[in-house]
């Protein structure tokens, strides 16, 4: 996988799938939700990693048990930069948030420095508006679904990896279903020794209740309430995280082919050659070089106030 980055008000990212052709694709759309090392989605190094695993371990990581995903890395672990995949934007760019003409960064509330785990998304996956999440009674939050990877690599913006579902954690952020898909790195050291939720708590204790501090205390800096969670904060394991992955695979699909309306969420595409929203790469390209009209420019400095800690005392 190959990135081209570009500049402009915040920083834009649009993914390229890595072959002969140099082809544009969307990260959210292009690339598939499993992990497919027939078709080149494995890296290297990660098809050695399940070669080498034992026989119990590869049928857990194997294709057919459905339990290896692509996860599309949109902020690297200890940044504060917003950064998410622009659901409205033709071919779907990384892009960083920006409110009220500002770019957008997340608050250090102590004793948290930035994310506090390489936060992304798995592709081929939305969380439909329309629909209420019947273990929630909430409805969707019109993205695709969230992943916290928890391995030791601070990976890098953009990068494609694949990963090993432990579980999950319902938070409801203003009232929509915000489904944290909790997973480990395939290449990581140590993903051999995880397989649930369990495991984490084991190996690493107290990580899984930082989460769920970071996430209830995100918003506070910004003058909102503390975010709620479904299930009193309590994590569901691997098997139901499975389900509902599927879930938003299933809506994505409706999406995708016009089963369903997504309002103002782009489906343009480069490789659904079945889904009305394709386009060929001539007009893939046009839509890449438009972002580089003149209004890029220079990054802007990351403002002094994004390395100050946030304090007050929890509710």
């Amino acid at each position: 996988m190959r990135l081209l980055e570009l500049v402009c008000l915040g920083i834009m990212v649009v993914l390229e799938q890595e072959n002969d052709k140099g082809e544009y694709i969307s990260p959210l759309h292009d690339i598939p939700m499993y992990a497919d090392a027939h078709k080149g989605w494995l890296s290297r190094s990660a098809s050695r990693v399940l070669h080498k695993l034992s026989s119990s371990i590869v049928r857990e990581y194997s294709l057919e048990q459905k339990n290896l995903f692509n996860m599309v890395v949109e902020v690297p672990r200890w940044t504060n930069a917003k950064m998410e995949i622009a659901t409205n934007d033709p071919l779907n760019p990384i892009k960083q948030d920006v409110k009220k003409g500002k770019l957008r960064y997340v608050a250090n509330v102590f004793p948290h420095k930035g994310y506090i785990w390489n936060y992304g998304a798995i592709p081929q996956t939305w969380e439909d508006p329309g629909h209420k999440d019947e273990n929630t009674g909430c409805c969707g939050d019109n993205d695709p679904i969230d992943v916290c990877e928890i391995g030791s690599k601070v990976c890098s913006r953009g990068e494609v990896i694949q990963v090993k579902v432990l579980g999950t954690l319902a938070l409801i952020d203003e009232g929509e279903t915000d489904w944290k898909v909790i997973a480990i790195n395939v290449e990581d050291p140590e993903a051999a020794s995880y397989e649930t939720i369990d495991d984490v708590r084991r190996l690493k204790p107290g990580y899984l209740e930082a989460t769920v501090d970071w996430f209830r205390r995100y918003k506070v800096p910004d003058g909102k309430p503390e975010n709620k969670f479904a299930f009193n904060g309590e994590y569901k394991d691997r098997d139901f995280a499975l389900d509902i992955i599927k879930s938003t695979h299933d809506c994505w699909k409706a999406l995708i082919y016009i089963k369903k309306d997504g309002g103002e969420m782009n489906c343009t595409n480069a490789t659904l050659s079945d889904s009305p929203f394709h386009c060929n790469q001539a007009t893939a390209k046009t839509i890449v070089n438009a972002f580089q009209a003149p209004v890029c420019g220079p990054a802007n400095p990351i403002p002094a106030d994004v390395d100050k800690w946030f304090y007050y005392e929890k509710k």
